[in-house]
């Protein structure tokens, strides 16, 4: 599965999972990526991992069934 967004590029982010003892280990927050079919311009369709948030925005045209 792809790690980023083919049309934004937005990847994991890093950081730190810290525990009420203070034990700090090193975390990975992923977007929220699913595959789309997306109607490219000069007709085809092309299927791409995209996030949510462009799927929200209209950033993408989706095929019609």
């Amino acid at each position: 599965m792809a790690k980023s967004c083919s049309v934004c590029s937005k990847g994991y982010q890093k950081g730190h999972k810290i525990s009420h003892a203070h034990n700090v280990s090193l975390k990975r927050w992923y977007p929220n990526l699913q595959r789309v079919r997306v109607q490219q311009p000069n007709g085809g369709t092309k299927r791409q991992w995209v996030c949510t948030s462009c799927i929200q925005k209209g950033m993408i045209t989706k095929r019609s069934a």
